[in-house]
């Protein structure tokens, strides 16, 4: 058995989510206590109590951490560890932090100081995020040189390649929209609008970039414990890489992450084991080709939590 980690991202986030968790383990208990305590926010309240605050990017990423942060100290009470692993944009973060090369307290940090970034220091306008389903990339990308084409008021790129037929577009309203019409049009089974509220991983995000680029500098990273694939373009962070640059690049770069799935399982990794809120990612790994069994499991609450634990040992 090979483990992969994979950690969620932006978009999971669900009122309540990992709260039975939360009662139930005191060591994940303690995770929210420090993150508390490092940040000032009240993780626990916002996760299980308001919606709205959980949804505001600023909160929804230290809260999405915190809980896969949490479920981890749990699997390693119970001796279970992932050779590889990787998480889709904000969870690179998480499986920066499960390796080591990020230390927790840093790494708490500097998820806080990304979430009010990618909030604050976003230029005006109305922003939209679509994940657009049953097409092929080229075809995504073709379709928002179009949209881009029909005014020049209109801005929307393809960002999140999250799987085979599964392309997450970003931009202002009037493009994304623009996109969604066009997509529809050229035989796109379905286009779903996401719980978002900024135009990331495109160029709007560059000041907020630069900014988490300082944060960055003040940093120090260690040696790896485990392997990590990178959203930027699919492969291992080396010990030689400028971890500072290609994380202040992750925001304004397009997420890799049919690439970083495809890298796994080359790597042989025949278990993978999401960890965090909701299964988006064990949705994706469905859609990759491979001819090898695969198991493929989640945790998001204690029953999946116990599922793991008794599948795993």
């Amino acid at each position: 058995m090979k483990i992969g980690y994979l950690f969620p991202g932006q978009g999971a986030q669900s009122l309540g989510m990992g709260k039975d968790i939360y009662e139930k383990y005191d060591v994940a208990n303690e995770v929210y206590r420090k993150v508390q305590e490092l940040t000032g926010i009240d993780v626990a309240k916002i996760t299980f109590e308001n919606e709205e605050l959980l949804n505001q990017t600023q909160y929804t990423q230290i809260c999405i951490l915190t809980m896969s942060l949490a479920i981890l100290e749990i699997l390693k009470q119970n001796g279970i560890q992932a050779e590889v692993a990787s998480g889709l944009s904000l969870g690179e973060y998480t499986a920066l932090i499960n390796s080591e090369a990020l230390n927790f307290e840093d790494g708490i940090k500097l998820v806080k100081k990304r979430g009010e970034y990618m909030q604050k220091l976003v230029p005006e306008g109305e922003w939209l995020m679509a994940a657009v389903l049953g097409m092929e990339e080229e075809k995504v990308i073709e379709v928002c040189k179009l949209a881009n084409e029909k005014s020049a008021e209109n801005f929307v790129v393809p960002v999140n390649f999250n799987c085979p037929g599964q392309i997450v577009i970003s931009g202002n309203k009037a493009g994304v929209e623009t996109a969604e019409v066009i997509a529809k049009e050229q035989g796109a089974r379905k286009v779903r609008e996401l719980k978002t509220s900024g135009p990331f991983h495109t160029e709007k995000l560059k000041e907020a970039s630069e900014a988490l680029k300082k944060e960055l500098g003040k940093v120090e990273f260690n040696k790896f414990n485990n392997t990590v694939i990178k959203n930027i373009d699919g492969t291992e962070y080396k010990e030689t890489d400028d971890i500072r640059d290609i994380l202040a690049k992750h925001i304004i770069s397009p997420v890799k992450f049919t690439a970083v799935l495809q890298k796994m399982l080359d790597m042989g990794v025949d278990t993978f084991v999401e960890v965090g809120p909701g299964k988006t990612l064990s949705g994706f790994i469905k859609k990759m080709p491979t001819e090898k069994e695969i198991k493929i499991l989640n945790i998001c609450n204690c029953e999946t939590l116990e599922n793991v634990l008794k599948e795993v040992k």
